[in-house]
């Protein structure tokens, strides 16, 4: 390899430093190559898609228990807190059953 690739190189590696990324090497299946590269590609980007991922994979990698809270979260996430729903329903005795 030329001087002039080794430089081209080392300037892409800081390229990739400065935007807080890293080029790596891993071994796996060539069935999963396109599921790596996404998944990485993804796991790259900032933003809360991002984390969640993350967090994902990290779970189950480790194989610990999720936190608890998840269920009340997802529901202060949804669009319909604070729209006022009216969901009483009217009590009614049932019918009769024939034995």
């Amino acid at each position: 390899m030329g001087d002039s690739q080794k430089r081209a190189i080392r300037n892409y590696r800081s390229r990739l430093g400065e935007r807080g990324l890293a080029r790596f090497e891993v071994l796996g299946r060539d069935a999963d190559r396109d599921l790596i590269r996404s998944l990485a590609r993804r796991l790259a980007e900032e933003g809360p898609e991002a984390s969640r991922l993350r967090a994902a994979v990290s779970q189950t990698i480790a194989g610990e228990p999720p936190k608890k809270g998840g269920v009340l979260a997802a529901l202060r996430r949804s669009p319909l807190v604070g729209a006022d729903l009216d969901l009483t329903r009217p009590r009614e005795a049932g019918r009769k059953v024939r034995i």
